[in-house]
This record gives structure tokens, sequence and C-alpha cells, in this order.
């Protein structure tokens, strides 16, 4: 006797496909940036999103295909919100300006995408290296700035021989470094380095040494 087989999920279909994704990777982003890849589970994410736990694997596969699509919506979503500043169409010096402070707040009010990257820098970026996508949507970025260094240089603002990306991996690591590691920080200079003062004047010299890199 054949036994009974397990019925299929229901499969939402168009809009309510696309808002099941969407609550999908919500909540995987969360529970993600809580408790890391390794410590991340599927029946947490589908208690999150208030979803079948087969509709997860229907849509995205497995553990490791839903945490990559996590990774790539919260790396599309910074470089949305940096075209957003049009660099490009104000003057050289205010942009590097704004892409500094603009690359603070953004991490300043993501700790989720803080604690995405560390976890992905543990698994040694072994899910990054399998997209398809993730160079394409960080191209325009870098085409960005350098056209900004290209303006500035032209200008006779900026110096010479400054590569875009050197640059923005700088930006990117002096914000990253000083709020990842911001208890430990704080404990060993016995300052609170969270506190308004201390982020003001974290900002401020972040975008004097950026600057002082950068202008001739």
């Amino acid at each position: 006797m054949t036994p009974p087989k397990t019925p299929s999920p229901v499969l939402p279909r168009s809009r309510d496909a696309d808002r099941s994704q969407l609550a999908i990777l919500a909540a995987a982003r969360e529970e993600f940036s809580e408790h890391g890849f390794a410590g991340g589970r599927i029946d947490r994410i589908a208690e999150r999103a208030d979803m079948n736990k087969r509709l997860i694997y229907y849509y995205f596969g497995n553990k490791d295909d839903l945490f990559l699509a996590v990774l790539e919506g919260t790396y599309a979503d910074i470089r949305a919100a940096e075209q957003k500043l049009h660099l490009t169409e104000i003057d050289p010096v205010e942009a590097i300006r704004q892409l500094v402070s603009f690359t603070w707040h953004y991490h300043l009010d993501h700790p989720e995408f803080i604690s995405l990257l560390s976890s992905e820098n543990l698994q040694r970026a072994e899910h990054l290296k399998r997209s398809s996508r993730i160079q394409e949507m960080n191209s325009p970025l870098v085409q960005l700035l350098d056209a900004v260094l290209e303006r500035g240089r032209r200008d006779g603002l900026f110096r010479a021989g400054i590569d875009p990306v050197q640059l923005y991996i700088s930006i990117a690591s002096l914000c990253y470094f000083y709020l990842s590691n911001n208890h430990t920080l704080s404990a060993i200079f016995g300052r609170d380095l969270r506190a308004p003062k201390a982020l003001a004047q974290r900002l401020s010299h972040m975008t004097e040494l950026v600057l002082g890199y950068a202008l001739r």
C-alpha cells in the first residue's frame, strides 16, 4: 500500500508571492543579524515571517541560498541609498564629506549590516563568492567615486592617483571598526564611545582624515 503523500504547501501567486518572499527575507535578515549564519535557524525564520517552513525552501532552496539572498539584499539597499546622494552633481570636496557622513550614519542606523558582514567574514565570504550579482551591484559605486575624484583632480582640489576602491575601503573601515568593536574599545579606553559627543567627534575625525589624504 502506497503511503499517503505529505501535502505540498499552498503557493501564493504574483503579488502574494512577492510579499511572501519579502516577509521571509525580512525575517531572515533579523534572524541572521542576531544569531549569525551558523546560529540562524530556518524554524525561527518561519515563525518570524509567520510562514510555512516549506515555503522558505520552495522560494530559496536552502539555508545557504537564503543567507546569500539576505546579503545581496543588504548590499543592494546601501548601494541604492548611496545613489540618492547624487555625488557627481555637487562640489567634489562636499561629495567626499557627504559620502563619509552617509557611510557613518548608515552603519549607525543599520547595525544588522555590521552583524551580517561580520558573520559572512567568519564564513570566509563563501556565500558572496557564489553570487552572480555582487560585483555588478558594487561597480556603480566605484564608478561614481572615481568620477568625483577625477573631477576634483581636474579642478586642482584632489591629488592624482587615488584608487577609488582603496579610498572607499578606508572610509568603510573607519566606520565599521569603530562600531563593530565599540564595546571593547569603550572598555579599554574608559570612555563611552557611543555617547553623542563621541560619535560627533568620530565623524569629524574621519572626515578630516579622509580629506587630508585626498586634498592636494
